[in-house]
């Protein structure tokens, strides 16, 4: 199945100070202007500068104030500005590096999206500031004649995502993954592939990955020597379920009692040491889950956000945590019968015609639809939809680009039975219909029998 697309793909002024006429000439350089007229405002900051200054004498003192200093104003600056900007716009600024004129191509069957994803990646032209072009081949290798311009890239970010999310690089529960230790992976540098993976589909137009856990974001964000992982983090639920003994001792025998079936893991994670009192229970939880969550996959790791570092996404996550961590953790947010009609921007006929009653007849089954869609089937089906016309089953963190449409098929000759979707530009197009049983049926079965991009 396949459909032919087309898609026509401040500076800041140096500051200097000039001492005001007005303060004595005088002054030796150990003494303080003075604070009126509102040349020097007296403010929190400037007295701390001050203090830096008038202990010019101790060079040493003075720098490690001001390195301190410096420390809480950047993280103040962090902390204010993470909070504040959108994800799309942080994401469309890193967008504006994107090359249109140059290509990267993945040619990919859809059975095998992750393959052909490295395949592409680990080419020598592969360059993450082109514009991706894709072209899908079905399970017998035809080539399907669609070349990419913006939907078949969309839903190859999104079977890519998908992938990822199940492959042994990552282990935990749905929407709680971390690392796993995969030898494969290491020897063929997947853990940089599936970073840079996650970091281009960001900025080009894919998916939200919505999987990593709140463990392994904290580690992308801040370093794995501040994350505190928790019990949950650990996937080998054997090992969970014996640390957690370890963690509800209360007595001094029965924690040494509880870690006896763990004592080979704990001299191999470098944790066996002599329990004196049950208060070394918390410091000897605390080390395994380190060892087990984090230090563990420690290179791999850095691997990982190596790849991150891909079109600067992982400087932004850093600086805008509050704004990536929705992108990155698990954070449900079921589409809505309303949020997929708002998408649509719909292209009327001339309006008094014959054509553009027609077309106000079939929008009314189409919102019917969608809200039948959406109490009947859920969630999951209202994804469908929105990836049979754009590609990609809920709204990309950057936002679709060009914007969906809806769009009408008039009889003329020989009547168009299904509506056709036009991935490229996210364009769904609807035939005609006079009743509702038809539109919906026939829009069930062509939400059910294409796959990806196409007409049924």
């Amino acid at each position: 199945m396949s459909a032919t697309s087309s898609l026509a793909p401040a500076s800041t002024a140096p500051c200097s100070l000039v001492p005001p006429t007005t303060v004595d000439s005088t002054l030796d350089a150990n003494s303080t202007p003075p604070l009126t007229n509102n040349l020097w405002p007296e403010s929190t900051d400037y007295r701390a500068y001050l203090s830096v200054i008038n202990l010019s004498s101790d060079e040493e003192e003075s720098e490690d104030l001001y390195a301190a200093l410096s420390a809480s104003m950047e993280d103040q600056i962090k902390e204010s500005s993470s909070a504040s900007v959108p994800i799309q716009e942080i994401l469309s600024e890193l967008g504006e590096k994107i090359n249109n004129n140059q290509v990267n191509r993945f040619n990919i069957n859809r059975a095998a999206v992750l393959d052909g994803a490295i395949r592409g990646f680990k080419r020598i032209s592969y360059d993450p500031t082109h514009r991706i072009s894709v072209r899908f081949s079905d399970d017998k290798g035809k080539t399907e004649e669609a070349v990419d311009l913006g939907g078949p890239r969309r839903e190859f970010l999104r079977l890519l995502t998908e992938a990822l999310a199940q492959y042994e690089m990552f282990e935990g529960t749905e929407g709680n993954l971390n690392l796993a230790l995969d030898a494969t992976a290491v020897r063929e540098d997947r853990y940089f592939i599936t970073g840079r993976a996650i970091a281009v589909s960001l900025v080009h137009g894919g998916p939200s990955p919505n999987f990593l856990s709140k463990t392994l974001f904290d580690c992308i964000v801040q370093g794995p020597e501040k994350s505190r992982p928790r019990l949950e983090d650990i996937a080998d639920v054997e090992i969970r379920e014996k640390i957690q003994k370890v963690s509800e001792s209360t007595t001094l025998e029965q924690l040494i009692q509880s870690t006896q079936p763990l004592l080979d893991y704990l001299a191999n994670a470098g944790c066996l040491k002599p329990l004196k009192t049950v208060d070394d229970r918390d410091r000897l939880v605390e080390d395994v889950l380190m060892f087990q969550v984090i230090n563990r996959v420690r290179g791999p790791f850095e691997r990982f956000r190596d790849g991150l570092k891909t079109l600067g996404v992982l400087e932004q996550i850093q600086m805008h945590p509050e704004s990536f961590s929705p992108v990155m953790c698990y954070n449900p947010k079921p589409l809505t019968a309303d949020q997929v009609d708002e998408l649509f921007h719909i292209r009327w006929s001339e309006e008094g015609t014959n054509q553009k009653r027609e077309e106000e007849t079939v929008v009314a089954f189409w919102r019917d639809y969608l809200q039948d869609v959406e109490e009947e089937d859920g969630a999951e089906k209202l994804g469908d939809i929105l990836a049979f016309a754009t590609g990609s089953d809920a709204v990309p963190p950057i936002g679709f680009s060009p914007q969906p449409s809806l769009e009408f098929i008039h009889p003329s000759g020989r009547a168009q039975k299904f509506p056709v979707a036009n991935t490229c530009i996210s364009c769904l197009r609807l035939p005609i219909y006079s009743t509702y049983s038809c539109f919906k049926s026939n829009m069930d079965f062509a939400i059910r029998n294409t796959q990806g991009f196409g007409m049924p």
